[in-house]
Parts: structure tokens; sequence; C-alpha cells
């Protein structure tokens, strides 16, 4: 088992090398506004999975998703010779689903701002219900002891 700094490292190195493997050397049309994004190596460095987004429709989602699948090879042989390692790992495409979440936590916090908006101008002109401070202060003699019953020890 390889220590987790190793693998990290070459997580690393595998995100640079696919990025410049699909730039330079893959010339498939399906292969759209392609942008790697990071990349995972298990701590016995035999897998990677690459995660990637792409800008387009859903079709052209589609079609680079399989343009990397059938790019596997090519891609893994371009690591293979661009790592220090004994064994080559084997690559996984993953689509990344950050920026998705973003932009639906975007959305979100944009509600939530325009919610805040419309209760502080509800707040504007509204007046206490019982009184600014609801609470008695030590001093207050508005009302009998005795009303209130005995206090408890």
């Amino acid at each position: 088992m390889a220590d987790p700094a190793r693998a990290a490292k070459m997580a690393d190195r595998i995100k640079v090398v696919v990025a410049q493997a699909l730039e330079r050397r893959v010339k498939d049309p399906r292969l759209g506004f392609v942008t790697i994004t990071d990349a995972r190596v298990t701590n016995d460095l035999q897998h990677a999975t690459v995660y990637y987004t792409v800008f387009g429709t859903d079709e052209e989602q589609d079609g680079t998703r399989k343009a990397l699948e059938s790019a596997k090879g090519i891609l893994r042989a371009e690591v293979g010779r661009n790592i220090t390692a004994r064994l080559t790992p084997t690559l996984e495409f993953v689509p990344d689903e950050i920026p998705v979440n973003a932009s639906h936590l975007e959305e979100l916090l944009r509600t939530a701002k325009a919610k805040d908006a419309e209760v502080a101008a509800m707040a504007e002109g509204a007046a206490f219900a019982g009184g600014e401070d609801p609470y008695r202060k030590p001093g207050d003699e508005d009302e009998d002891e005795s009303a209130r019953g005995p206090r408890p020890e």
C-alpha cells in the first residue's frame, strides 16, 4: 500500500497528463469543450478516477463521454509514459457535478436573499406587539407579588 501523499502527487500528475493528451493526441470530433477538473488515485495506485466538465448541450456532453471512453486506451498509454510507477493505473472518467451543485447553491442563496429583503421590507413599518422590551426588569412594580402565587423553593 502506497502512502496517501504519493497517491495525491500521482493524481495531480495524471490530471495534467490527461489534459495535455486530450489537447494534443486525441482528435475525436465528439470531444467538446472538456475540462479535467480533478483526479483521484486509490492508495494502491491501481485505479484513477478522472473528473471532467463539459460545456454544451446534453447531446454534446453525451458525445464527449463516449469520446473519452473510446480514447481511454490512448490516454492510459500516455499516463504510463509520463508517470514513474511500476503499474499504470486504470482510468475511469466521471462527469464532475460540482458546477451543477454550485449553480444550485447560488440559486438557493439568491432566493434566500430575496426572502430576507422581503422580510426586512415588512419589518420596516411594523410595531412591537407588547412593547419594545416584553421582559420585566427587577425594578418594575406593575404586578403585585401575591398575585403570582407562592414561590417554589
